[in-house]
């Protein structure tokens, strides 16, 4: 007799058993699909994260690895025309190597710093809303000058912290003379745009060097835009350079001149690369190699900080899902084998009728085995059509909470950094390593039911039928019709 009509007869003449078994399927199929349609949507998610925020890479000299390579640019201890205490030209920066850098194609966006300070004069005094009690202090009492590339690209006014109200900021296409300065400086000093402010090249003494010597010379520089930083005067006295509201934005070339620098070879603190990708890094170091850099002295690192707190929670909810699938597969394949073990003991009689007329014993296991895929295919189907519902509520009750928890963590490493820090002082804006992020983390999940996933749902179940009927079945090819029928049970 057919094998398939036996297996349909036992599946229509036992109905209850049959929804048991078709019951049980659909519970492992479905959560098993749950859990790989979480996965799909938190890889689709991190894709698109990648493409929304990308990664910020930072190029900036490590003295460390020069000192270490055991060349500091200077010869027996002589700068060789260098200022004392300065590496010499192993340790530079130089922005010809970063605009080369700044070409390749794994970068969208470019931007390089020289940061530095410059002394007031009669055109362009400090804003220092409570004077010292204890006189000017040269070295303190500057401004703080930022050379940059792109001002759009500078962390304040990328993050809104700051933002200009009148004129325009500082581009690739600025000259050298174009100042942005903020709004406390030009009320201060009654400038607006296209006014002259004049500066001195800032103190940089050596040790035992006179701070209150320097270079006369007066730079004079063209007001372009004025801007407006948030955080407003402390109401006590805070030096100068620290205070946000004398920071002033030049072009790099401009940063060389206030630092004494020859603007030919302008030196830089450091560069930042938006990448595409956060995995294009390799190739960026391989392209910088390329234009002659060496990333021992000048190494380059990632700071993916907003990419991670967007697909963090996301990810470790992926992570729980793949658990689930694997506890789930097991546990079903262990339950099912128990199930047909126990549905093989019943059947005793029935297959030593059927051995002792002839049946091969491979064809009573494959019966068996058809019966138990008819279940989980007709399960699989169920599961199709209830598992996206189910996956995106379970989903996004799970990422919820990761989300929640990605917060309060955030919130106590922030309170913990500010614990010391001094309010209304900001740092010079330079490496972008230290970037915070305004990037809230995914909330709400993508769930696609798609045909990669119904494969791989129907091959788990499959899978799970094949081996919880193979595995007890093979007592089946141990079993002998006169010792079935004559000792029963």
């Amino acid at each position: 007799m057919n094998l398939f009509k036996r297996a349909w007869w036992r599946l229509t003449g036992h109905a209850g058993k049959t929804l048991m078994l078709v019951g049980l399927f659909f519970v492992i199929c479905t959560l098993v699909l749950s859990g790989f349609l979480i996965q799909s949507a938190a890889a689709r998610a991190a894709d698109d994260a990648k493409q929304q925020v990308g990664a910020v890479a930072t190029m900036q000299p490590d003295l460390d690895a020069l000192i270490g390579s055991g060349d500091d640019g200077q010869s027996g201890g002589q700068s060789g025309g260098q200022q004392p205490g300065r590496v010499g030209p192993e340790g530079e920066l130089r922005r010809s190597l970063v605009d080369k850098i700044c070409a390749s194609s794994a970068v969208t966006k470019c931007n390089y710093s020289v940061e530095g300070m410059a002394r007031p004069t009669k055109t362009a005094k400090i804003h220092q809303p409570v004077p010292s009690s204890q006189g000017d202090d040269p070295i303190a009492d500057q401004f703080t000058v930022v050379g940059t590339h792109d001002l759009r690209e500078v962390k304040d006014f990328r993050n809104g912290d700051s933002e200009l109200v009148s004129g325009h900021g500082i581009s690739a296409d600025s000259e050298n003379d174009e100042i942005v300065i903020e709004e406390r400086v030009a009320e201060d000093n009654d400038l607006k745009i296209g006014d002259t402010l004049r500066l001195r090249a800032g103190v940089q003494p050596s040790s035992g060097q006179d701070p209150t010597k320097g270079s006369k010379k007066e730079h004079a520089f063209e007001v372009v835009g004025i801007y407006k930083n948030g955080t407003p005067d402390s109401g006590s006295y805070l030096p100068a350079i620290v205070d946000p509201s004398n920071r002033l934005y030049i072009t790099p070339d401009g940063g060389s001149l206030l630092n004494g620098q020859d603007t030919k070879t302008t030196v830089l603190n450091n560069a930042t690369f938006t990448l595409k990708d956060p995995d294009d890094l390799a190739r960026l170091k391989d392209e910088a190699r390329s234009a002659g850099a060496d990333l021992k002295i000048f190494p380059i690192t990632v700071n993916d900080k907003q990419y991670r707190t967007l697909v963090g929670p996301i990810t470790k909810t992926a992570g729980f899902a793949s658990v689930t699938v694997w506890v789930v597969a097991t546990a079903g394949t262990v339950i099912l084998a128990l199930i047909v073990a126990s549905s093989l003991r019943e059947r005793r009689k029935e297959l030593g009728i059927l051995l002792s007329l002839g049946e091969k014993k491979p064809r009573l296991l494959g019966q068996h085995l058809v019966e138990t895929v008819a279940c989980a295919v007709l399960a699989i189907g169920l599961a199709a059509v209830c598992s996206q519902l189910l996956s995106e509520a379970a989903g996004n009750q799970l990422l919820a909470g990761e989300v929640a928890s990605a917060k309060d963590d955030t919130q106590d490493t922030d309170d913990s950094e500010q614990g010391g820090a001094v309010p209304g002082v900001q740092q010079i804006d330079g490496s972008e390593s230290g970037e915070e992020t305004d990037q809230d983390p995914i909330g709400t999940m993508d769930v696609r039911l798609g045909q990669a996933d119904l494969v791989r749902v129907g091959a788990t179940g499959l899978g799970i039928a094949a081996l919880a009927t193979l595995i007890p079945g093979s007592r089946v090819l141990r079993l002998n019709p006169r010792d079935i029928l004559t000792k029963g049970d």
